[in-house]
């Protein structure tokens, strides 16, 4: 399958099976290790338990464990990752991202890149946060809202797709502008 898919006004964006599978074994590598960690937690080495590194790593095993499933349960899913259009765009990069779906351009105020933990994301920043209310869980809504600027903050990644970082961000700006010059005309 094509990673990259330039269509007359948009481009779609592919998972990148190398990117894939190198992101699922790094995940399989950190149960392993949370794995060997409750292990030894439980004095299966030692024959001393130890409760707070037991419940730990435990909980953080059991996280990981599901967004390890998830993501090889998503391997099926052929749709693109990322849509950007001179209308719209939507992307299915984060939870977030993906519980949010379509974004009008123009209710984009901002788009960054920043570097969080070992990815580099593009962050949009919208406007008119009303327009999209009931969109996200309360949890989710709270994390994407800034209740000082009244404004939304979404994430986008590339560390699924055939792009790097800084490409991703020069299309999410490309496209903004675009549909900039689309409004005013």
């Amino acid at each position: 399958m094509q990673e990259i898919n330039a269509t007359g006004n948009g481009i779609q964006l592919y998972r990148n099976s190398k990117k894939t599978k190198k992101l699922l074994f790094t995940s399989l590598g950190v149960c392993v290790i949370l794995l060997l960690v409750i292990l030894y937690s439980a004095g299966i080495f030692d024959g001393e338990l130890k409760i707070k590194p037991l419940v730990f790593s435990a909980g953080i095993f059991l996280v990981m464990f599901i967004l390890l499933l998830k993501s090889l349960l998503s391997l099926k899913d052929k749709s693109p990752l990322i849509d950007l259009n001179k209308q719209n765009f939507y992307g299915k990069t984060t939870p977030m991202s993906k519980s949010f779906g379509v974004v009008n351009w123009e209710d984009v105020a901002d788009i960054q890149s920043q570097k969080t933990g070992g990815d580099t994301l593009v962050v949009v920043t919208i406007n008119n946060p009303k327009k999209y209310e009931g969109r996200l869980s309360k949890m989710l809504w709270n994390m994407a809202i800034n209740k000082e600027t009244n404004q939304l903050t979404l994430m986008y990644s590339a560390s699924e797709i055939d792009v790097d970082a800084n490409e991703l961000f020069t299309l999410f700006n490309k496209f903004w502008k675009e549909s900039s010059l689309v409004n005013t005309l």
